[in-house]
């Protein structure tokens, strides 16, 4: 008897596009499960008379794979070139200048994109056990039948008669969280439903390896962030960069019965503002810095972060506030403008700029008080270096301008 399961349904949209399907296409209960678990990223019209009895559906500015159901399975394209969108998660992850990135760009789909990327991290996992694991000491308190570390000696005197000796000591493991980080992430990758068949078992393997020596604890993409590295586990900041890709694009789905898979998806916002902080940092010209996610405080109960702080390296002082809008409206939003504006006060510079991924219909380009708000394009469309350059030589063809007039 054959019990190999039904391949589900897959849909296929494109960010921002509109997509009408039968009614028969899709089921009501998925359709309900698709909007009751995703409506965040999925807009979802249901079969009605307007609609002349089709589903229509349009993705949200998110790219990526959602497994709505065993049945039925939603696939997300990209807008732009999907080569593009991988040298968007190059810089965005750290990952740019890896030689061996390079044969990804040859990749087709997200989904082939990510079925690679799972396998250099879970190649490179084995590699680093091959090797041995980080190991540290960590503060441990136990009860022993013999003398370790340092004893605990008012526990001695008030119950003499205890045969087990309650001793602090440091002990060298590798249960710490830098590899508690590789193993979450396996797991997590190992649970999707885009691993192919090839690159499955090595997934396996690298996770089994871990196995015993380090405790399944979950962790967060903002784990991955900021660690401290030396001359012992350098190489886990690659390792900790590809585990911060897998794990801020991956969130739990609704469990039905035993099926429990997880989405695979990329907020391309998020990854536009990542893309074009991490890329600015590494191209900003001689004599400038910048500060990136800078806090400031609003008024007593509203904090912001600023995307990015354009600082003069010799003064420290703050040249230009930069907010980046992965949208492509006519025209630049009221609440984005007054938005800038309080960022230019609080950070007392008077330039502000708006960066969108398309040109505005209508350029923005006001003054309010001594404070200029105008629109720049970081273009996705083209190569991404020089669309880049572009950017960069129009926002400071506009400071100095400003300055001088």
């Amino acid at each position: 008897m054959n019990t190999t399961p039904a391949q589900p349904i897959i849909i296929e949209l494109t960010e921002y596009e509109n997509k009408s399907f039968q009614h028969d296409q899709i089921s009501d209960s998925d359709g309900f499960e698709l909007y009751d678990k995703y409506k965040i990223q999925v807009d979802i019209e249901f079969p009605n008379y307007k609609t002349k009895e089709h589903w229509k559906l349009k993705a949200k500015g998110w790219v990526g794979y959602i497994p709505v159901t065993p049945e039925l399975h939603l696939k997300i394209n990209p807008k732009m070139p999907i080569q593009n969108l991988f040298g968007m998660l190059e810089y965005a992850y750290n990952l740019k200048g890896f030689r061996f990135l390079e044969g990804l760009m040859d990749c087709e789909s997200l989904e082939e994109f990510y079925n690679n990327l799972a396998h250099i991290l879970a190649d490179k996992v084995l590699e680093r056990c091959r090797k041995g694991l980080y190991r540290t000491y960590l503060p441990t308190t136990q009860q022993l039948s013999y003398v370790r570390g340092r004893l605990d000696m008012q526990q001695i005197i008030q119950k003499p008669w205890n045969v087990k000796l309650k001793c602090d000591y440091e002990e060298h493991t590798a249960d710490v969280k830098e590899n508690q980080i590789l193993a979450w992430t396996l797991y997590i990758i190992g649970r999707s439903s885009l691993c192919s068949e090839r690159v499955s078992p090595t997934i396996r393997k690298a996770y089994h390896a871990l196995q015993g020596l380090v405790t399944l604890q979950p962790c967060s993409a903002e784990d991955c962030i900021a660690r401290q590295y030396n001359r012992l586990n350098l190489d886990y900041e690659l390792l900790h960069n590809l585990c911060r890709f897998f794990l801020e694009n991956s969130s739990p789905s609704h469990e039905r019965g035993n099926y429990k898979t997880l989405p695979f998806l990329v907020d391309m916002a998020h990854l536009y503002e990542l893309f074009v902080a991490e890329w600015f940092k590494k191209n900003t010209p001689q004599g400038y810095f910048l500060k990136q996610q800078h806090p400031i405080e609003i008024s007593q109960n509203r904090h912001f972060n600023i995307d990015i702080l354009l600082c003069d390296a010799a003064t420290g002082k703050t040249i230009a506030v930069l907010d980046t809008k992965y949208k492509a409206p006519e025209q630049a939003e009221y609440t984005d403008i007054h938005q800038m504006i309080s960022y230019a006060n609080t950070t007392k510079c008077k330039e502000a700029f708006l960066i969108y991924p398309k040109h505005l219909t209508q350029p923005l380009d006001i003054k309010s008080d001594q404070i200029r708000v105008r629109s720049l394009t970081f273009s996705l469309d083209d190569n991404l270096d020089r669309a880049g350059q572009t950017f960069l030589k129009n926002l400071f063809l506009l400071i100095f301008q400003n300055s001088h007039q």
